[in-house]
């Protein structure tokens, strides 16, 4: 599972249990222990937020800053209530699939993909790459050092993993956007 479905998991549940849709960066971190504190708090503020600043070449549309530090879960991603979970179908929908069952004898295959998306930042005399879909950080004194690491960075992640389970092929191209600040591109 992916950074971005682990946040949107976690956040479902939690405000599910407490019955409203707000939640805070730092409840989700706590929430979360074996991920990285601080890429689950640029999922939550940046790149899984509708109204942050368009800074990520990759975004999901899950929550909407409503307050500082506070975050809402948008409607169209909340679970139903149990009571209204089954449902009529509508004209185009046949009952078994209404109600999420699938023909005897199909399977639903996972989505593998086969790209993987890193952002290079510069931070201090390091550039620092940070992937989307894999927990993979790592870093270079140059672009090139970075890229290299990452990409062998990214092979070790996979390494001796059951094809498909993080839903990523074995050997996947590798997307790299740099943030170049104006400060960055005169040094």
């Amino acid at each position: 599972m992916s950074v971005q479905e682990d946040v949107l998991d976690t956040v479902r549940r939690l405000c599910r249990e407490r019955g409203e849709w707000t939640f805070s960066p730092d409840e989700i971190v706590r929430a979360l222990p074996g991920l990285n504190p601080g890429t689950v708090r640029t999922h939550i503020v940046s790149r899984c937020c509708v109204n942050a600043p368009a800074n990520h070449a990759h975004r999901w549309k899950y929550f909407r800053r409503v307050g500082r530090g506070v975050y809402e879960l948008l409607a169209a991603l909340r679970p139903a209530p149990a009571s209204s979970r089954r449902h009529r179908p509508g004209p185009r929908q046949s009952p078994s699939r209404a109600v999420g069952h699938r023909r005897a004898g199909t399977r639903r295959e996972p989505e593998v993909r086969d790209t993987v998306h890193a952002f290079v930042v510069k931070d201090g005399d390091w550039y620092v790459a940070d992937c989307a879909e894999v927990a993979v950080v790592t870093q270079g004194r140059t672009v090139d050092e970075t890229i290299a690491n990452l990409r062998d960075a990214v092979a070790l992640h996979l390494e001796g993993e059951e094809a498909g389970t993080l839903g990523i092929v074995r050997t996947p191209r590798l997307v790299v956007t740099i943030e170049v600040r104006p400060a960055d591109a005169a040094a």
